[in-house]
């Protein structure tokens, strides 16, 4: 659900849309409005929380329309508006799926009542997904830290035993004549690099297997933000994109380790460095809520597909050629040893945000 609740208007009747949309923006919510349902469904594409639907419109039937949107954003809330309430009418409201259904024209306290119950089925109904999705991150997270901390042992060994070797015939070829040595240096070097990468691959296992206790201290978030951005800023003037932070000075401490924390921002910034074209924007983000501290990390890129989001933080998935798969389930175990959540969304700018939260010290 987004930040700030979104509100679609569908009704043909110009004047009451304007009062809606008046009294609703007065109250925080964010309206778009449709006349007809072939605008309706244009408009919805760009999601919504809660429909406010008329049951009669110039080019359908609200009943209808309310089907519709239920099947395309099952996710979000219908309430039904009408000026002719008859038993027909609100079993038609019953039957297409609709939260509620309300006399035009309702009262206002009783339009904000409504809006806010089903606002909180809303909230509900996601909080119930991501809890959902949750326990099957952490039930994969387990079972596959298990099976990589057995393999990553028997990989060690031969791995260990391969380095050894490879360096004892590295000191044989160097006591040969200079122009014999070349021709094999070259390829002895080649296997060098491909163990030293199988050890990196192996140390993400390790550490995705066991992680280590964590060192809690009382940390300031905006020195650390500020330290990854400066690390990052060669790499981003490389690639064309602006680095920006919007990291207020006053934040409240956190409970955190340092090196870990450098650690998840350093992998989502540089994920969301590659992921945008040269003249885009990735942005640093944080603010201070009720109960925690909120970090994000933002892109003007093409953005996650929503099928891929659900699968994003699993170990060994990776839209990338390359790698262990294990960057983001690395930095999603992290935020969770510190009591923090981690999520993915649409970004302002178009592309993708990361965030995750921290809990405050008191």
């Amino acid at each position: 659900m987004a930040l700030t609740p979104r509100v679609l208007l569908v009704d043909d009747n110009a004047a009451l849309v304007d009062n809606l949309r008046e009294t609703l923006e007065d109250e925080g919510y964010q309206v778009a409005a449709a006349g007809t349902v072939a605008q309706a469904a244009k408009a919805a594409a760009a999601g919504f929380d809660v429909a406010l639907v008329d049951l009669h419109l110039p080019d359908g039937d609200g009943s209808m329309l309310t089907e519709q949107l239920r099947r395309d954003h099952p996710d979000a809330a219908i309430v039904m508006l009408t000026g002719n309430a008859t038993v027909e009418t609100a079993a038609a409201a019953v039957r297409a799926g609709a939260f509620a259904y309300l006399v035009k024209p309702a009262s206002t306290p009783d339009l904000l009542l409504t809006l806010e119950q089903a606002l909180r089925q809303v909230r509900l109904q996601a909080e119930k997904r991501e809890l959902s999705r949750r326990a099957a991150v952490a039930e994969k997270l387990a079972a596959v830290g298990t099976m990589t901390a057995g393999l990553s042992h028997e990989i060690r060994n031969p791995l260990n035993a391969a380095s050894l070797q490879l360096a004892v015939l590295e000191r044989r070829v160097r006591r040969l004549q200079p122009p014999e040595q070349q021709p094999l240096l070259e390829p002895l070097k080649l296997v060098r690099d491909e163990i030293a990468r199988l050890e990196h691959l192996l140390q993400d296992f390790l550490q995705f297997a066991r992680p280590r206790e964590l060192s809690l201290s009382a940390l300031s978030l905006p020195p650390l933000v500020g330290a990854v951005a400066d690390l990052l800023a060669g790499e981003a003037e490389r690639r064309g994109i602006r680095l920006e932070r919007e990291v207020p000075e006053g934040l409240p401490l956190v409970h955190g380790e340092d090196e870990r924390l450098r650690q998840v921002l350093m992998n989502l910034a540089l994920n969301a460095l590659e992921a945008t074209p040269r003249g885009g924007t990735v942005r640093l983000l944080a603010m201070s809520r009720a109960d925690d501290v909120w970090i994000a990390v933002e892109d003007s890129g093409a953005g996650i597909d929503p099928a891929v989001r659900q699968r994003i933080f699993e170990p060994f998935f990776s839209t990338k050629a390359t790698g262990s798969g294990l960057g983001l389930p690395i930095v999603h175990a992290i935020v969770s040893q510190h009591g923090g959540v981690i999520g993915v969304e649409s970004s302002p700018m178009g592309g993708a945000r990361f965030w995750f939260t921290l809990p405050r010290v008191r």
